[in-house]
């Protein structure tokens, strides 16, 4: 986002009132605008060049407000303030019009074929009886380096040229010449120089040398001439010193040149509209003429006004309110889009100003009714749909692998996707063209030119880093490569890939293969040929001859292990011989959807749902339910429906974090879709109902919340009268009552106990300094550290050698509470003492 400094004593009156500095940062919020930073001209330049260089400097106060890099009017102190003060209601939004020259013939600008090599395009304007002071004219310069640094693309795409008009004379030529051929005295230069002379000053130039590359390179350079030949400027590099503006100037020409004729009429309306409030005649602007080589003639600037309709409907649905036609009208109206309803219905019409070009679509206008609403303002309300996130499946498949390959013994590297062409290719012995690898095409580096095909350099050059290390090494990484795919749109795909290497002294290939099959393992795949997976020899000149092996899973080639050769191990700077295996995990997925996973069986990341066919109804839900009374009470009262709501505030579901049996049971146990005041129990009412078509798939309950139907009456008569029957069977309706009440109070009771606290045993290893270290004070300092959810137990020291022990020291921590890192922080911060934290054993209790 683009960031604009402004003196804060001059924002202040122009906006005709002080703020505090808390006050304007929350008018900033209101109005889309973020308070970046509250300084001066002396902080900024002492922070950067030292306090040296800011003896001199000013200590007014500058405010630097971020900007939406979309909001061309908002880059100048004019700007700001006309949008502040509309937002404000202290003032109407301008109408900026264009008008002819009194008593004259326009200003005109002839454009030359010989333009369309280098910037064939060109507008022009005048402002007509300005009046500057300094603080004016320091905005007017700023807004135009703000502008070529945003939307002119650092000049590339437009350039500005600002010119005191009455020490020029029109009609203006712009053309092309060759670089000799140009000569003038530039701007803030004291002798004329011809062209190419300008490119070698320029050179050393900090502000000028990144706009060289941008004609450098061209057979003709673009130049504007006046009527007498006094060159205006060379763009898009310097103007002439000729027609510089100062204080006294009071008629501006201002000319863009450029590569892209939107943007040019954008900045040159950008640039007449907010300044233009300083002419005689305020919010006016001189129109130019601009003769192109066909003929055709065309008068800048436009400022064109356009008309928009949308419907209240539209803003209140899109932002979350319920406002009137004419509310939102007037919300609009704050962010200087002129608005009123059209009496159709709820439509409304909306006037966009030329000074806002970031409008291009309906969603535009609502963020503006949106931002002069006030985000803070927008009631926050519940989601009407209710969705179940899950974790990207191929993302789960490596999480899962990634902990058990670690429990293998296999230590995970994370290396650069993009690296040097001779790492894929030379080093590995193979062509760069049979890589398919995807090119950089500007590297800064030589070890940034491609995206990588294969994850065994990274992991290779990481070992040669580790050489020191104890051996064995035993490195894997499961990360994308990245490969051409002409079938894509954007000609190549990720892949996800699983690399390890073995490097010790002996090659260790049966380490690498038993890694292997016990990924194989982990997946599910079973060792045989045709559907589970098999390996057979290969040769690949990456490793030994007769030490590879193909790997095929379901008839299918995924990868390749073996010995790497020994000129690939000596490119890489390694000594010692090396195994390695890299294989694709992708098709592991299949075209299958996702299921639970976890690390008590081996599993497989998929399986087949097996959908009904057409012509199969699905399984009609209870027109009456067997029985309505649960746990909560009868799910055919107001009473039951709300505790069952209640209830499932917090839960997704009845138990556990997956639908069950026990869901359907009370499912069923509903009548009748739940009102939509009960959002929760609507919530899962209509989640578990998606699951209608499944449910006999679903895991058995593990507790009961739906009470068995109570038996039908009996149709006895006074022929079956118990003359020796119990008193207390007439009684049975009301004893059922107590009993379900009973039932119902214990569950809620039980929906309430605590669950059980995860705990666990730590031992710590402590390390001193050194031998002189008080062993006493440090475990004292150690016992020091008081959390809740910590029980410090027994200690001992431990010798370690050369007279230094170090301290091992037991605790006990509640999971929730403590974390091992956080101890770790708080036990090193004794620094006087403590060396190091180790975790020596850790146990679930």
């Amino acid at each position: 986002m683009p960031t604009v400094g402004v003196k804060r004593d001059f924002l202040f009156n122009a906006l005709g009132r002080t703020y505090t500095d808390e006050e304007f940062d929350e008018l900033c919020f209101e109005f889309g605008l973020e308070l970046d930073e509250i300084t001066s001209e002396k902080e900024i330049i002492s922070r950067e060049q030292g306090d040296s260089k800011a003896s001199g400097a000013s200590d007014l106060i500058l405010y630097k407000i971020d900007v939406p890099a979309n909001r061309y009017d908002l880059l100048c102190l004019e700007g700001l303030v006309r949008g502040l003060q509309v937002f404000k209601n202290k003032l109407e939004a301008p109408r900026y019009r264009r008008v002819s020259p009194d008593g004259g013939e326009p200003q005109r600008l002839i454009i030359t074929k010989e333009t369309a090599a280098v910037r064939p395009h060109a507008v022009a304007a005048v402002l007509r009886n300005i009046t500057f002071t300094q603080e004016r004219y320091d905005s007017f310069i700023e807004l135009q380096e703000k502008l070529h640094q945003n939307i002119c693309r650092k000049r590339s795409l437009v350039a500005i040229g600002t010119h005191d008009l009455d020490a020029i004379s029109g009609p203006f030529t712009y053309t092309a010449k060759a670089p000799g051929d140009i000569c003038f005295r530039p701007l803030n230069q004291t002798k004329e120089y011809t062209a190419i002379q300008l490119m070698s000053l320029y050179k050393t130039d900090s502000h000028l040398r990144h706009y060289l590359p941008i004609i450098e390179d061209k057979p003709v350079y673009p130049v504007i001439y006046d009527s007498n030949g006094v060159v205006l400027s060379m763009p898009p590099i310097i103007n002439g010193d000729h027609s510089r503006i100062s204080l006294q100037t009071k008629n501006v020409f201002i000319e863009c040149t450029a590569t892209d004729l939107t943007k040019a009429k954008i900045v040159l309306d950008m640039m007449v509209t907010m300044f233009s409030e300083y002419c005689a005649q305020p919010f006016t602007v001189e129109q130019a003429e601009v003769v192109y080589p066909d003929g055709k003639t065309c008068v800048y600037p436009e400022l064109a006004y356009r008309k928009e309709k949308l419907s209240g409907e539209f803003v209140n649905r899109k932002v979350g309110i319920r406002e009137s036609t004419d509310r939102i009208a007037q919300l609009l109206t704050r962010m200087c889009l002129l608005s009123q309803p059209t009496g159709v219905g709820d439509e409304i019409e909306v006037e966009i100003p030329p000074t806002r070009p970031d409008v291009i679509h309906a969603c535009d206008i609502m963020e503006d009714a949106a931002i002069a609403y006030g985000f803070n303002n927008i009631t926050r309300t519940t989601p009407l749909t209710y969705t179940v996130a899950n974790q990207f499946p191929l993302n789960k498949l490596t999480e899962l692998l990634r902990q058990d390959l670690a429990a293998a013994g296999f230590t995970e590297a994370l290396n650069f996707a993009l690296c040097s062409q001779e790492d894929i290719a030379d080093k590995l012995g193979k062509k760069i063209s049979e890589t398919r690898a995807i090119h950089i095409s500007n590297p800064k580096t030589a070890e940034f030119q491609v995206a990588r095909t294969t994850l065994l350099p990274g992991l290779l050059k990481t070992v040669a880093a580790n050489r020191k290390m104890p051996l064995p090494l035993k490195l894997f990484e499961i990360s994308d490569v990245v490969l051409k795919d002409e079938s894509k749109d954007v000609g190549a795909r990720n892949s996800r890939r699983f690399c390890a290497i073995y490097y010790n002294k002996t090659p260790g290939f049966e380490v690498i293969h038993g890694l292997l099959d016990r990924t194989m393992q982990l997946l599910d795949v079973k060792p045989a040929r045709g559907e589970g997976y098999h390996i057979q020899a290969a040769d690949d000149s990456t490793f030994f001859p007769g030490r590879c092996a193909e790997i095929f899973v379901g008839g299918k080639s995924v990868g390749r292990l073996g010995v790497l050769h020994p000129d690939v191990v000596s490119r890489f700077e390694l000594t010692m011989p090396c195994s390695a295996l890299e294989m694709d995990v992708e098709p592991f997925l299949g075209f299958t959807a996702e299921v639970l996973l976890t690390h008590d069986v081996p599993m497989q990341e998929t399986f087949k749902h097996q959908f009904p066919a057409r012509s199969q109804s699905r399984p009609a839900l209870p027109s009456r339910p067997p029985t309505t009374k649960t746990v909560f009470g009868d799910m055919s009262s107001q009473a039951g429906l709300e505790a069952l709501d209640g209830f499932l505030a917090d839960r997704s579901y009845m138990e556990g974090f997956t639908a069950s049996q026990a869901d359907a049971a009370v499912f069923d146990a509903i009548p009748s879709p739940p009102p939509r005041a009960f959002c929760h129990l609507r919530r899962w009412w209509s989640h578990i109902k998606s699951f209608q078509t499944e449910r006999a798939r679903l895991p058995p309950a593990k507790s009961q919340f739906v009470l068995p139907p109570a038996p039908p009456a009996s149709d006895a008569g006074e022929d079956d009268v118990d003359l020796f029957g119990s008193d207390d069977e007439e009684e049975s309706t009301e004893a059922a009552r107590i009993r379900e009440q009973r039932l119902a109070d214990y569950a809620a009771k039980k929906s309430k106990k605590p669950a059980l606290v995860a705990k666990s045993s730590i031992l710590l290893d402590v390390k001193p300094w050194d031998d002189e270290t008080d062993m006493a004070k440090l475990e004292e300092c150690v016992r020091s550290v008081a959390m809740e959810g910590l029980l410090w137990g027994q200690a001992k020291l431990v010798p370690v050698g050369y007279g230094i022990r170090k301290l091992q020291i037991g605790c006990v921590v509640e999971d929730e509470k403590v974390g091992t890192d956080l101890l770790e922080e708080a036990i090193t911060a004794f620094e006087e003492y403590v060396q190091s934290v180790d975790v020596a054993a850790f146990n679930k209790i």
